[in-house]
């Protein structure tokens, strides 16, 4: 990962590691996962960060963890699938839900660091990896916790908690509800009231293809729904595997994917406040910036894919997919109960080609996204399950496929572990890093903050076509 260094800081020492079971032991039992579930089954991390503050001035470090292995206890009590395993289905091969009440992991640990030496918190920096706990499970999914945590004092007496959870478990929404149910169980300097915690609802039923209420679709024909996410990938490894795409990334006619890999991607964040969009939304549309219906999400999301697509310099007959996550909780008939904790969204997509890309204005583009978003129905969501019950691969980066995932919803700040809310959110490197994350500003809650995984020797040039029009 082509990133800031982390040579300069004081080393992360761990000073305790424990299991945290749930307070209260529910019966063991498998949780049939959905292949929504199945898709990524690593750990993903978050770190929040908690400058110093004399509200907690006071409290010791041994307290604190106290209070959040306490409230862990308690929360996964309720949410007990976190305490279990993943499990391999001898029958069939694939990943299931034991809750074995085995528990997550919680580790405390201290550095001499300040907080305010690591710069600008929403720019990734290797520093951060260590403010996690990574467990080491030799490949072997049954023995990884699927939630481990660990909390870091700071010698400026501020705090960040780092939190991985399997996103087999939780997805987005699923995760911010589960975190907000374990700080507010945590109690630290506040008291338990005023909070609606929703009770989760862990069963999958709704969307195993084996449930008698899922109606199977035909897989071709005139009344065929096609998962078009799907069909669009295809189409992108097919084209690039005939070499019919022009770059440095490009094996002519070899037959082989291009190796675009992730170790050289430069994480970067674009921070865009709300009075930027809105002069955005005005410089794109004029005057009829008022009366044309366009979301931040959809106005940014033909923004970021028109910036990179020209950046990555695709050839123009080159086909180029804007992909993107739906959340189908209110999509599926009927709709998923309240609470739903597993794996709910599909991938949205469009399609066109790169000079087609270039040409378009934002409104003709804005309407693609539209179109796509308003394609997502019941039927959609079984096509696309049914296409992921094959055999699974890793797909690699592809210059021609912008992908893009909206956390504006899922303020993670304002979850307040501590006095307050967290000075930021910062992600930690995921397994797809060139995905653009669309976060909600701490300060500014009309603002966004672009995280994006970008080719070094590609960062200038989307930096230039990206803030036009913005700044």
């Amino acid at each position: 990962m082509a990133t800031q260094h982390d040579e300069n800081y004081p080393t992360v020492r761990v000073t305790k590691t424990v299991s945290v079971l749930p307070k209260s032991l529910n019966p063991t039992q498998t949780i049939h996962l959905s292949n929504l579930d199945r898709q990524c089954p690593l750990l993903m991390y978050v770190v929040f960060f908690y400058k110093s503050s004399a509200a907690y001035q006071n409290l010791s470090l041994d307290s604190i963890f106290s209070c959040l292995k306490s409230g862990l206890e308690e929360t996964l009590s309720i949410w007990y699938p976190a305490a279990g395993r993943l499990s391999l289905n001898p029958s069939d091969g694939k990943l299931n839900l034991w809750c074995s009440n085995d528990g997550a992991v919680l580790v405390e640990a201290v550095t001499s660091a300040k907080i305010i030496e690591l710069g600008d918190l929403s720019q990734y920096n290797e520093f951060f990896e260590h403010l996690a706990y990574k467990p080491d499970f030799h490949g072997n999914f049954s023995e990884m916790p699927l939630v481990v945590a660990q909390v870091t004092r700071f010698g400026c007496g501020g705090y960040s908690i780092g939190i991985g959870s399997s996103h087999s478990l939780f997805d987005g929404p699923a995760t911010y509800d589960f975190l907000h149910a374990w700080a507010f169980n945590s109690a630290i300097l506040k008291q338990k009231k005023g909070t609606k915690l929703y009770k989760p609802v862990h069963e999958r039923g709704a969307l195993l293809l084996e449930n008698p209420g899922i109606t199977k679709l035909p897989e071709s024909g005139s009344s065929a729904t096609r998962a078009v996410a799907i069909d669009h990938l295809y189409q992108l490894i097919k084209q690039a595997m005939s070499g019919q795409t022009c770059g440095p990334d490009t094996m002519f006619g070899s037959g082989k994917l291009p190796d675009v890999g992730n170790s050289n991607l430069v994480l970067k964040t674009f921070h865009l406040s709300g009075a930027m969009i809105e002069s955005l939304k005005s410089k794109v549309f004029g005057d009829r910036s008022g009366s044309f219906s366009c979301s931040s999400f959809e106005l940014l999301a033909a923004h970021v894919w028109k910036a990179r697509t020209k950046a990555l310099g695709v050839m123009k007959g080159s086909m180029v997919c804007l992909q993107f996550a739906v959340d189908i909780r209110k999509k599926t008939v009927p709709p998923l109960p309240e609470g739903f904790s597993g794996n709910a969204y599909v991938l949205a997509s469009a399609a066109l080609t790169a000079e087609e890309l270039e040409a378009g204005s934002h409104e003709d583009i804005v309407d693609k996204i539209k179109e796509a978003k308003r394609s997502i129905s019941n039927d959609y969501v079984i096509a696309y399950n049914q296409a992921l019950d094959g055999p699974q691969g890793t797909l690699p980066p592809l210059n021609q496929l912008t992908l893009v995932s909206d956390w504006t919803r899922m303020p993670f700040h304002k979850i307040d572990f501590f006095h307050g809310e967290a000075a930021y959110v910062s992600p930690l490197l995921s397994p797809i890093p060139q995905v653009a994350y669309f976060m909600q500003n701490p300060i500014d809650s009309r603002g966004v903050d672009m995280r994006i995984g970008l080719l070094p020797q590609s960062l200038n040039a989307f930096s230039h076509y990206f803030l036009t029009n913005i700044q």
